[in-house]
């Protein structure tokens, strides 16, 4: 057992003081597991090795956990001032292959690793204070503070295992076994898979507010199910059955694989799941985290939701019957027949999880939960099911990203969790979801029984499902109300006309919101960017950028809703949609390769920043000269988003003088700007059928001195 083993905190109890010691050293363990998993590099040369295309050098998880306490502490308000802005903003946004991924390599410099080790402990300090003098009542809810530290201790415990991912992926030569993350040493022959029949039941899926447990937004809400009777393996596949299937030709035989199957195989040209390593007599051996060791037959095999769905071909068309993976609601079936019961009462050293036994997998038959093995733990199992909200799902303000990118049908999620999973992944409501293509400490079991009817060919449209986005498409791309001009065309249609006394080759569109500001510069810019700090939003337009179409919903009135769609080409943008880069960001914190622009627009943002100032300060650094910074905003300051210490305007100072926004702004960008010009811009949101919001923006155009 891990030294740092344990058990996730609830929310629920009746004395504080306990409480707020069980989430220290919660917090604590967390924190020193994470850094634990790095003693397996040889040394600090191996945080610069990038294991994989597709994501960052290692250093960059190193930093990521660590920053993200600080950026989710600065989003909630819970904190006023920056530990380190630039690492905030190097180590902020992963990937996922999402399109505002930024995997260009020379828009990072990566710092030392002993400037992020003493980063880490800034960062430690700074959050064990906040456990220390925050003020704490029971049970913890989403409105509370102390829900964005558990938030963090949670996203580092998930990098816990995706980072191990990683770690599997270097250089063999680059690691080494440490006494903590043992593994397994017990291999034997491939056990015969037998068929388990699974009585069909209604499952009730996802939690309410008020559960007992930390979750994240996609667990909330309700979803019900009629799952009909299945047949199910014992085991979860093992690396001599998936054997069977490399023997008869199965990465060769193209009727084995989909369509996007086919293309991961060409762009990889794999031959053997990722983690089997051809020696020299044609044979495999199998790479762990730290070893290669010989090929344990009886473990899971380890291999992306592609490639087990080849296998399930293979075996239908062997054995003349239908085989494909669990579905999500079928999975539960599984948990509630082995009577595996939930944190704080789950038992983890029944199975191979949470560090409790190995740091790897062990065999598919040691573990039993009745008369199936692996329910829980070994490796993830895949599943059928695309990643989605249930009925009530709201994303959580403080990241609101976490799940709507993914609902997208291109993440499936998987269940079970593995070896490496801790936290929250070992609860029973806990949802994840892969690209297809991805690998993780993930194989999957065979189901026997009729194909799912799962929707892959249509796109689903987060933004019909949520309702904030959806407003925000009908506000900028919906129809003109009551003769005021569409808001975002005549921000840029202002725009435009001081852009021709600059060069006119780069333009920043910042909150760019759904886009329809950006597409608008770019009639007359030759390149645009266009930064919002919401995903949601921002995947709107590489949306409409890449599929030339968008569909919306209108609210009506209560439930009743009427779709909405609008294309590139009625809008005039089929030809220059292509000129328009957008990318998740904070304006706050934005990163330092974001400059050279001729215009940059910040429409309706000044207001609904929680530290306009650090916007504000060293935007002429961004701006070439000449160049002119355009602002709007209606300046209704509430404290809900910045705090009043931070307002610009909109207050009486000690003197009893009022203080404008305007008078505010001249303050801060006097000698750097001239104030050229102001405009009233008024626009009208629809909230109903019957009901708007009339307001009026003030713009204010500020040309570099």
């Amino acid at each position: 057992m891990h030294p740092l083993h344990t058990l996730p905190v609830t929310l629920t109890g009746s004395d504080v003081e306990k409480k707020r010691e069980e989430i220290r050293d919660y917090f604590h363990k967390t924190y020193d597991m994470y850094e634990d998993l790095f003693t397996t590099f040889i040394d600090d040369s191996v945080f610069y090795e990038q294991p994989e295309a597709t994501r960052h050098p290692m250093i960059f998880y190193f930093g990521h956990t660590a920053t993200f306490f600080v950026n989710k502490f600065m989003v909630a308000k819970i904190i006023d001032d920056r530990i380190n802005p630039e690492f905030e903003a190097t180590f902020a946004i992963g990937v996922d292959e999402m399109k505002w991924d930024d995997m260009q390599k020379a828009h990072y410099v990566w710092p030392e690793v002993s400037a992020v080790r003493v980063y880490r402990d800034i960062v430690r300090e700074l959050v064990d204070g906040l456990i220390t003098m925050l003020p704490l009542s029971l049970p913890i809810t989403q409105e509370s503070p102390w829900w964005i530290i558990l938030m963090g201790i949670e996203h580092e415990r998930i990098h816990i295992e995706t980072s191990s991912v990683l770690h599997r992926q270097l250089p063999i030569e680059k690691v080494q076994s440490v006494a903590n993350f043992p593994i397994c040493q017990t291999h034997g022959k491939t056990p015969n898979n037998e068929m388990v029949a699974i009585d069909g039941a209604k499952v009730k899926l996802g939690k309410s507010k008020d559960h007992h447990l930390y979750g994240w937004d996609n667990e909330y809400g309700a979803y019900e199910e009629n799952v009909p009777s299945f047949k199910v393996a014992k085991y979860i596949c093992s690396n001599g059955e998936f054997l069977e299937f490399m023997q008869d030709g199965g990465y060769e035989t193209s009727e084995f694989w989909d369509e996007e199957g086919d293309e991961f195989l060409k762009r990889g040209s794999l031959k053997h799941p990722t983690f089997w390593v051809p020696d020299e007599d044609g044979r495999y051996k199998y790479r762990t985290m730290t070893e290669i060791i010989e090929m344990p037959m009886n473990w899971p095999v380890d291999v992306n939701y592609l490639e087990a769905k080849a296998y399930c071909r293979w075996k239908s068309a062997k054995e003349q019957k239908e085989y494909r993976l669990l579905s999500e609601p079928e999975w539960y079936l599984l948990y509630e027949r082995a009577g595996i019961k939930d944190v704080p009462e789950f038992d983890d050293t029944k199975a191979n999880i949470n560090f409790v036994h190995y740091a790897s997998s062990c065999p598919v038959d040691m573990f039993a939960f009745g008369d199936l093995y692996d329910v829980m733990g070994n490796v993830w199992q895949w599943s059928e099911s695309h990643m989605n909200g249930f009925k009530g799902f709201e994303p959580h303000y403080a990241y609101d990203d976490f799940s709507l990118p993914t609902f997208d049908t291109k993440h499936n999620i998987l269940k079970g969790g593995s070896w490496a999973s801790t936290g929250n992944e070992l609860m029973r409501n806990s949802r994840y979801a892969f690209r297809r293509h991805f690998y993780q400490h993930a194989g999957f079991r065979v189901v026997e029984g009729d194909q799912l009817s799962i929707e892959t060919e249509e796109e689903s449209n987060i933004y019909e499902s949520d309702a904030l986005v959806s407003q925000y498409c009908h506000f900028q791309y919906g129809e003109e109300h009551f003769g005021v001009e569409n808001f975002a065309k005549k921000c840029a249609e202002f725009a435009l006309e001081y852009g021709q006394e600059t060069e006119m080759r780069h333009a920043l569109d910042l909150g760019c919101a759904t886009g329809r500001a950006s597409f608008e510069l770019a009639k007359g810019f030759d390149k645009v960017t266009g930064i919002d700090f919401s995903a949601r939003f921002v995947q709107v337009g590489l949306d409409f950028q890449s599929q030339g179409k968008i569909n919306f919903q209108r609210v009506v009135e209560g439930e009743i809703v009427a779709q909405e769609s609008v294309t590139l080409e009625e809008l005039g943008f089929d030809e220059i949609a292509k000129n328009v880069d957008f990318w998740q960001g904070d304006a706050c914190n934005m990163k330092g390769h974001f400059k050279g622009y001729d215009l940059i627009m910040a429409t309706n943002l000044i207001d609904r920043l929680y530290e306009p100032l650090l916007f504000l300060e060293g935007i002429e650094e961004r701006i070439t000269e000449g160049g002119y910074l355009i602002l709007t905003s209606p300046y209704t300051w509430l404290e809900e988003y910045t705090k009043k210490e931070f307002w610009l305007g909109g207050y009486t100072d000690a003197d009893g003088n009022a203080v404008s926004t305007l008078e505010g702004l001249e303050n801060v960008l006097d000698p750097k700007f001239e104030l050229v010009a102001t405009y009233d811009v008024p626009f009208v949101i629809p909230e109903t059928a019957r009901k708007f919001q009339h307001t009026i923006s003030q713009m204010s155009v500020w040309k570099k001195r």
